[in-house]
């Protein structure tokens, strides 16, 4: 064990410092969207995504906007809790406590803490939406972005923490850096988020996938087993 301990404390110092920097980069995109120097950048973006003469209407072949309604869902509530719920029973299934528990909680926090940022900001949302109505909370930051960079990294973390796989982390860091990208661009793209918004929104995400990243293995250093059943 005491062979092990500079490799973990070099692996939470590093998670650490990411997790610092997601922070960092958070409130630095808030502080310059907070002073609207973000506003011309957001709505090249967006616009640029939209037909000419027609801020409604998105660009590209009708069954693309049909696609990123189906990516968008994907980093919506509903689906993650749905994610998250198999997965803590899976992990409950295995006896990884642990996991389970700092998985459930940081989901939940990282979910809280975009609602208190929506509040806190109040940024208004584009009025560039393609389908449906605006939804009824505030634009800043992303909370699919938010939520959904979070509980799939996380995932990753816990996969890679489980299988000693190289391949396997690879994949598993993959699939959740093309999830997160992928939802935040469906946000911008479908009208109804800034860019800044998902951008503010994969660091906040981030910031609480390497803070629980950074706990699992503290805990894990300490000597919390993950299968331990009695003390």
């Amino acid at each position: 064990m005491f062979s092990r301990l500079p490799r973990i404390e070099t692996a939470v110092l590093a998670v650490w410092i990411a997790a610092a920097a997601a922070v960092w980069g958070f409130l630095g995109i808030a502080d310059e969207m907070h002073e609207g120097e973000l506003d011309a950048y957001d709505r090249a973006v967006i616009s640029a995504l939209r037909v000419a003469g027609d801020p409604h209407k998105a660009i590209g072949p009708h069954w693309l906007v049909e696609s990123m309604r189906d990516v968008t869902a994907l980093g919506g509530i509903t689906l993650l809790v749905l994610v998250m719920a198999m997965s803590v029973i899976a992990l409950l299934a295995y006896r990884h406590r642990l996991e389970a528990l700092v998985l459930t909680g940081s989901v939940v926090l990282a979910q809280i803490s975009s609602g208190l940022f929506k509040n806190f900001y109040e940024r208004v949302r584009p009025t560039f939406a393609v389908y449906g109505d605006l939804p009824t909370s505030m634009s800043f930051p992303s909370g699919h972005s938010t939520t959904a960079t979070a509980t799939y990294f996380l995932l990753a973390v816990i996969v890679a923490s489980l299988d000693p796989a190289r391949p396997v982390k690879v994949l598993a860091f993959t699939v959740a850096a093309l999830l997160a990208l992928m939802i935040g661009f469906s946000r911008v793209f479908l009208g109804v988020h800034w860019p800044s918004d998902v951008i503010a929104g994969w660091c906040l995400g981030a910031a609480w996938a390497f803070a629980a990243a950074v706990l699992l293995r503290i805990l894990k250093a300490r000597g919390y087993s993950v299968r331990r059943t009695s003390t």
